[in-house]
């Protein structure tokens, strides 16, 4: 009886075990339901997160992230950099082709890093520090710097209005103006198939594709394309997009609402995907002219605000948001704690001592927001609300998102502003370090940490002087965040593979459909 129970057991293990092996299989058309059509898949100088979530899939960078935000090679194969930063050596791996067939060399690197150097999006702000780019040799290139650069790898990570490596042909003809699709050739998992304008766009398994051999880990190592073709097709309607999944006409639907959330989460016609690449809510302070020059006035402001109202007035659903103090989210290289007692302290006695302190005398205080996006303006109702208990004479001015992005260019017409900030991959691109951007943050001590963070190359001590800002951002108050924030989409439950959510943006390899 026991060899009996054994016997069925084992065969019952064989089926599992052969049906995991088969529901792996490579083949299938994933369709991907999408808000709209991205206006190209141009990665060197297009940022639309809608053609990063088709891109990325077509072209890859000399490096890309992990699950913890970290640069790690992807077709280059390591590096070197010498003791004084200004020459860092990239070695690329070797026997990499394009989707055209050729192997991937050195010139390829060169012409498409030169192209997004003097055209890209992002390429300039890098560029500004690199004096020469050159081949040296077949399958390796030197950057030349200016001056150590400490971000440059995270730089070259960011595939969004980023550094993705095409054939030389196409990138030494290549300006500021976006490639044609028969010139969608990278070295990726899947390749370019047809733009059929209006109804969809299709890419297809490349069959040489080169794939790394480490264990996949957020947009790092293995990337098997499972899948025959991926449809990306444009559905602007929130409600025909879920309905779309459930009736099985899509495999896959980005950006739900809020307030569906609940009911799709309970809907066992889909899966809810929580996308972990945070972007979070802030208040930005006006340093240049009026009230808030005065950084006692903005710990005031600091100390009456609690957060969780906050959020969940604006977002809703606790999965949604998350109430962190940290500049950088939790998982993250960069996460600290440093300063964050001062984080969403609601205490309006507090609030008042330290506005007495500052000399506030119940004058007007301008708080810009807009009705442009709901979750800014729920967010601002609630700040003003609390601002008002706590004795600020708050002035809650609402404009259209194109107006405060006009006024906010004034220091004479606002005292703060709210706004979001998305991902970034490396803190040295948040706006508010810029000492040019609306707020204008721009104290010596500031200015001596940022010098130090971007000539450091040891990462650990990069990770030591980003604590320190995040120090001063508590102490000065150029901005207030209120919290992460997540969007989500929904799935057919017969997509598999996902197993950790998205950092930042979809992504179809090591997905297939059951």
């Amino acid at each position: 009886m026991r060899k009996n129970v054994t016997l069925i057991l084992l065969l019952a293990f064989l089926l599992i075990g052969s049906s995991m092996v088969m529901a792996q299989e490579k083949g299938g058309t994933l369709r991907f339901a999408m808000i709209d059509t991205p206006p190209s898949l141009d990665q060197q100088v297009i940022t639309s997160d809608l053609a990063t979530i088709i891109a990325q899939h077509i072209f890859e960078g000399l490096y890309t992230f992990n699950s913890e935000y970290a640069p790690v090679p992807m077709l280059a194969s390591g590096s070197e950099v010498s003791d004084d930063g200004k020459l860092v050596t990239i070695n690329l791996r070797e026997g990499v082709t394009f989707h055209n067939g050729n192997e991937m060399t050195s010139e390829d690197v060169v012409a498409s890093l030169e192209r997004w150097g003097e055209f890209g999006v992002r390429g300039p702000v890098l560029f500004e520090h690199i004096d020469k780019v050159e081949a040296n040799g077949k399958y390796s290139v030197n950057l030349y710097f200016s001056e150590a650069f400490s971000p440059w790898k995270s730089m070259l990570a960011f595939i969004n209005g980023g550094p993705v490596i095409l054939p030389k042909e196409i990138m030494e003809n290549a300006n500021e103006q976006p490639i044609s699709p028969q010139e969608y050739i990278g070295t990726g998992p899947y390749q370019f198939n047809e733009w059929n304008t209006g109804r969809y766009i299709s890419l297809t398994r490349y069959e040489d594709y080169a794939m790394r051999e480490e264990e996949s880990d957020g947009f790092a190592g293995q990337r098997i394309s499972y899948l025959d073709e991926l449809r990306f097709i444009p559905v602007p309607e929130t409600g025909t997009r879920v309905n779309g999944v459930k009736a099985g006409d899509y495999d896959y639907a980005q950006r739900m609402q809020g307030d569906m959330y609940e009911s799709l989460k309970e809907d066992e016609r889909v899966e809810v995907l929580v996308n972990q690449g945070a972007q979070f809510g802030e208040l930005f302070f006006n340093q240049k002219e009026g009230l808030m020059t005065n950084t006692k006035l903005r710990q005031a402001v600091l100390a009456a605000l609690d957060m969780e109202p906050v959020l969940q007035a604006a977002h809703g659903h606790p999965d949604l948001w998350d109430q962190n103090g940290s500049i950088m989210p939790e998982g993250t290289i960069w996460y600290s704690e440093a300063g964050i007692e001062k984080y969403s302290q609601g205490d309006p006695e507090l609030a008042r001592k330290l506005a007495e302190e500052a000399g506030y005398n119940n004058e007007r205080i301008r708080f810009m927001t807009t009705t442009s996006y709901q979750t800014m303006y729920d967010s601002c109702v609630v700040i003003a609300q609390q601002l008002s208990e706590a004795g600020f004479n708050i002035d809650l001015q609402i404009y259209d998102w194109a107006t405060v992005a006009t006024r906010r260019n004034d220091p004479a017409v606002w005292d703060f502003f709210y706004t979001w900030h998305g991902f970034v991959p490396d803190p040295i691109l948040y706006t508010f370090l810029s000492p040019t951007y609306p707020g204008w943050w721009d104290t010596p001590e500031k200015r001596n940490l940022v010098g130090q963070f971007t000539k450091t190359m040891d990462q650990e001590k990069r990770t030591e002087i980003w604590s320190q800002l995040q120090e001063q951002i508590y102490n000065y108050v150029p901005i207030a965040k209120t919290g992460d924030t997540y969007t989500y989409d929904i799935t057919s439950p017969s997509v598999k593979g996902f197993g950790q959510t998205s950092l930042i943006w979809p992504k179809f390899w090591n997905v297939w459909i059951e």
